[in-house]
């Protein structure tokens, strides 16, 4: 009798994220359904992982993420996705479609591309969702949280409030730039996130977006959705989704939110 070898026999995704994280995997691996596998290309670049180039005119990749790319396009891949919520909100409108531009010609044409902020903005709609409230991670820094508010208003959302999570009193005199150096990262608590979105969620919200995939939440998510009667989206949840979407998988994932259920 074969046992079950997670082959990707469905789909296999291929997905960057940053260098020294486990949460991405690790949640997609608790998401995913039977027979669909995925692979991981880590980048240590600074964001966005794409360049500008003159007059915005393309962008550039970054050197991991060619050598990603590269290996990718040898793995008969069905969709890849740039895991990294930071480097869409700091390229801003147009860095999206012009890094999946760039990704796709050296991945060929039988694999799709695809970015976090593509799949953020792809599931709100889906969701009906135009006014969310944001929930960033406690290390993004000003700069990050005020991109990520002007990328959803350039995308046609209306936030309709922000909350950057406080991760309590241990790490509270800890720059923001340390905190993932110090250990936060594997240090999150998920049920204090849970308790202050359900109760600092604005009423006028009509669903809430949890950024950042290194963020860890989608244990949370189907019991946010039950308290708040929301739709309550995150980005590896949303990431995931998109990539079954654009793969033409239609498989059941339940427990991690209505998303799955569109």
């Amino acid at each position: 009798m074969l046992q079950n070898d997670n082959w990707g026999d469905r789909a296999r995704f291929g997905m960057y994220i940053v260098g020294n994280e486990a949460v991405p995997e690790a949640e997609w691996w608790a998401m995913s359904p039977p027979n669909v596998s995925v692979h991981a290309a880590r980048i240590t670049a600074s964001a966005p992982w794409a360049s500008w180039g003159e007059n915005r005119s393309g962008v550039y990749l970054a050197e991991d993420l060619i050598r990603g790319t590269r290996q990718f396009a040898a793995m008969r891949l069905s969709v890849v996705v740039i895991g990294h919520s930071s480097s869409s909100f700091l390229g801003g409108k147009g860095w999206d479609e012009a890094t999946v531009e760039n990704l796709s010609a050296t991945l060929g044409s039988d694999v799709i591309a695809t970015t976090n902020g593509l799949d953020t903005v792809a599931a709100l709609q889906a969701s009906g969702v135009r006014r969310p409230f944001l929930i960033m991670p406690p290390w993004y820094n000003d700069d990050i949280v005020d991109a990520g508010i002007r990328y959803y208003e350039d995308h046609g959302f209306e936030p309709a409030g922000l909350h950057r999570f406080d991760p309590g009193p241990k790490w509270r005199d800890v720059p923001l730039g340390d905190l993932t150096q110090r250990g936060l990262g594997f240090e999150q608590d998920v049920e204090s996130l849970y308790a202050q979105v359900k109760d600092i969620c604005p009423v006028e919200a009509d669903g809430v977006l949890i950024a950042g995939t290194g963020f860890r939440c989608v244990a949370i998510l189907k019991a946010l959705e039950q308290d708040l009667k929301r739709p309550v989206l995150s980005a590896n949840q949303v990431s995931l989704w998109h990539c079954l979407q654009l793969a033409g998988v239609r498989s059941e994932v339940s427990g991690y939110g209505n998303i799955f259920k569109l």
